[in-house]
């Protein structure tokens, strides 16, 4: 197995953990279960960096430098050794599996949003302050009701 098929293999097995947490955060988010989400996010956190440190990994077994497009560099190299069935094969599981983390991601991305929109609702009918009723003075200027409804309509 040459390095880059080992790499792929490598961020083929992260990305797929990836996506376990991403449906993990769903289900918490579907239920309304905060107390779930701390963990799932740190766990997320650290299996961003593993897969970053492979994908720079599998960019140098690549020969590219830091600037390429690491999906053309596959590509490329994957042009150039044709008979990397194993590097290919999982090259398009992983992509399958990236385009699928993106979709869960924006969904429970929608998810948090709908919570936050709520939350924000909820908020506002509990601060909401008692509407004052404006009354204009003798002098024709807009003056807050005093609170005594025989007062302010005279």
């Amino acid at each position: 197995m040459t390095t880059v098929a080992a790499i792929t293999k490598r961020e083929v097995e992260l990305i797929s953990r990836f996506v376990t947490l991403l449906k993990d955060e769903q289900e918490a988010l579907k239920q309304g279960d905060a107390s779930a989400l701390p963990e799932t996010s740190a766990a997320k956190a650290e299996l961003v960096i593993q897969l970053n440190a492979l994908e720079n990994e599998r960019r140098r077994a690549l020969g590219g430098s830091a600037d390429d497009n690491t999906r053309a560099a596959m590509t490329r190299w994957l042009a150039e050794h044709p008979t990397e069935h194993a590097a290919a094969a999982r090259w398009q599981e992983l992509l399958a599996l990236a385009s699928e983390a993106k979709e869960l991601h924006q969904i429970n991305a929608s998810l948090v949003d709908m919570h936050l929109q709520q939350t924000k609702e909820a908020l506002s009918i509990l601060t909401r302050q008692p509407p004052q009723h404006l009354l204009y003075g003798s002098d024709g200027q807009a003056a807050p009701s005093s609170g005594s409804s025989i007062v302010d309509s005279a």
